[in-house]
């Protein structure tokens, strides 16, 4: 059988493995069903839920954060919403304010666990719930969240997929500290160590915080200055898709969009790329936020009704990719 025969079948094998892994996830967040009461049966009538969020610059956050203020509103709450600008110092202050003020819960939206943690378990020790989204925390009762470990296994099919199982891909692992991001990146690392001619280059790129774009096109811009020859890189991965914005400019600008770029998160802007057929943006996964943030609160309502709630919600997130991004915008609501 020839090279080119073979490497037909891997990619459809590949493919194949990326179908089931899809419907493997989907299955996941099916199980995920709220026990006890109804939707339209909650009330937060009379209390006061305190909202933290690391930050709001981002589409994810922010439609997180605000879906909280909302639903907390909508169930006849109070929110009493704080957003550190993404300080940890700001937001180690506004937990403290917050358990000072006694709420009769409060929502961890996001942030690095290290900094946050000890403030939670200082909640929990004060008799307040805690819940949050997108942290693993121990001294979280529920954790709203989309499945990071089908989105990290999916999004590396697809990118492996996609370069025939071999060639050179640069990482940006730059929050590992954040537990989505952690997953996300583990995964990557689980699915390439099965295709040996994938090879991560190191050093791994650090993505930051604020500037996201600019300093990866700036950092991609230098890759592309180490590995000028065209096929020397074949894709570009990162745990949020505000690098991947970044790196598929870089590319575009350099004339090299022969190399993939892949992230996760559904922000507009990047959908828009991956619905570009010249682009190389190759595939975003696409969460709910605003229905994670519903999800907490809702949580937080039956908490508070003496309800049972599972360690962890899933909300189901969407691999979105050249072939189906335009299904995907409109399912999501921003297409």
């Amino acid at each position: 059988m020839s090279n080119n025969s073979n490497y037909g079948l891997q990619r459809r094998d590949l493919l194949k493995i990326a179908a089931l892994a899809g419907a493997t996830a989907a299955g996941v967040s099916a199980i995920s069903a709220q026990p006890g009461l109804a939707a339209d049966e909650l009330s937060l009538k009379g209390k006061r839920i305190g909202i933290s969020a690391a930050g709001t610059d981002h589409f994810f956050d922010l439609q997180a954060y605000n879906a909280q203020i909302d639903e907390v509103k909508k169930l006849g709450g109070e929110p009493i919403a704080v957003d550190a600008g993404r300080n940890d110092g700001k937001l180690v202050s506004q937990l403290q304010t917050l358990i000072a003020q006694k709420p009769d819960a409060i929502v961890q939206l996001l942030g690095t666990l290290t900094v946050i943690d000890p403030w939670l378990k200082k909640a929990r020790d004060a008799g307040i719930p805690v819940l949050t989204i997108d942290v693993g925390s121990v001294n979280s009762l529920n954790n709203s969240t989309s499945d990071n470990w089908g989105i990290g296994k999916d999004l590396a099919l697809q990118l492996v997929s996609d370069i025939g199982g071999e060639g050179k891909v640069v990482v940006f692992n730059g929050f590992y500290g954040v537990t989505p991001c952690a997953i996300r990146y583990d995964q990557l690392v689980n699915v390439v160590k099965y295709f040996p001619k994938v090879e991560l280059v190191k050093p791994e790129l650090r993505d930051v915080i604020p500037n996201t774009v600019q300093d990866a096109f700036t950092q991609i811009t230098a890759i592309l200055n180490r590995y000028p020859e065209k096929g020397s890189i074949k894709a570009i991965w990162s745990a949020w898709d505000i690098p991947q914005l970044g790196a598929t400019q870089a590319l575009a600008a350099a004339g090299r969009t022969e190399i993939k770029t892949y992230g996760v998160d559904g922000s507009p802007e990047v959908l828009q790329l991956v619905a570009d057929p010249k682009s190389p943006a190759a595939a975003d996964v696409a969460q709910q936020p605003a229905e994670l943030g519903r999800t907490a609160i809702r949580n937080v309502a039956r908490i508070l009704a003496g309800q049972p709630v599972p360690r962890e919600t899933y909300v189901p997130a969407l691999l979105a990719n050249k072939t189906n991004v335009e299904e995907i915008t409109k399912k999501l609501g921003i297409g």
